[in-house]
């Protein structure tokens, strides 16, 4: 499966089959964790909790076999590097039929830190459960997925623009680079809220986020970087696929934007 296969083919899985992950599926995703930098060059250590033996379960998930969590140490562009991390093993599990969701905020985070060792000085962002997915989804998740608006995305031209924030970005204008973004506008993000902004000047994709309400956890965590790290990696891992050569910076252009966007980081093209 390619990845622009494993991306458009995705959702979020809630419900799973109750069946045990097959063990070669299971060394595959934690053998490909092991492999899944990021451009921050943040290190993270993945742990596979099953959870019969770790006695750990999530209300809103059905049918799961074990959970994949990865911790890290307090670092600027953590969240970032989490996310785009994260979302590589999250997209190579789909290409083996393993069905993921991203779990931050709806887990008895205490019993999951402990499960996956989570020390001083670290923190563990999200966990995902790992599974098949069931034949139909239970209602709760279908309400789930209504209230959220799942399976629907922003227009196009209202998440990428061509040197200003004012020029909205077509398709068309996209030219080459039109996969590439719409690989972008299909990623997932907490609520589905799409808080990624991408500008595009000549040879450079400069990468903001459009803050919402409520992205900032009490201790400072902004859950919303971790959604540009899953977009800063669909842009990269799209691009790749398709010949396009990209260079991972970080230098604000200074440009015209809302003033409520906060940069992140450019991909130079070419």
């Amino acid at each position: 499966m390619t990845v622009a296969e494993s991306i458009r083919k995705r959702r979020s899985v809630r419900t799973f089959s109750g069946e045990a992950l097959f063990k070669a599926d299971a060394q595959k995703i934690m053998d490909f964790a092991e492999t899944a930098e990021n451009p921050y060059h943040r290190p993270i250590e993945w742990t596979l909790l099953h959870t019969k033996e770790k006695g750990l379960s999530i209300p809103v998930i059905v049918g799961e076999d074990a959970y994949i969590a990865g911790k890290m140490q307090r670092a600027p562009h953590a969240e970032e590097a989490f996310g785009y991390s994260f979302e590589r093993i999250v997209l190579f599990a789909e290409s083996l039929g393993v069905g993921t969701t991203w779990i931050a905020g709806t887990m008895d985070r205490s019993a999951f830190e402990t499960a996956a060792g989570v020390g001083p000085g670290e923190v563990m962002p999200c966990v995902s459960p790992l599974g098949y997915p069931a034949k139909k989804m239970s209602l709760r998740e279908g309400v789930m997925r209504k209230g959220v608006r799942a399976d629907s995305r922003i227009a196009f031209g209202e998440l990428f623009f061509e040197n200003d924030a004012l020029s909205p970005l077509t398709p068309e204008k996209a030219g080459d680079l039109r996969d590439v973004f719409e690989a972008v506008r299909l990623a997932p993000s907490a609520v589905n809220k799409q808080p990624w902004r991408i500008v595009l000047c000549g040879d450079r994709a400069h990468f903001y986020e459009c803050p919402n309400k409520g992205r900032v956890s009490a201790d400072g965590w902004d859950i919303q970087k971790i959604d540009m790290g899953i977009a800063l990696c669909h842009f990269a891992l799209a691009a790749e696929e398709r010949g396009v050569k990209t260079g991972f910076e970080i230098e604000d252009p200074k440009i015209s934007v809302s003033e409520n966007w906060q940069y992140i980081a450019s991909y130079k093209i070419g």
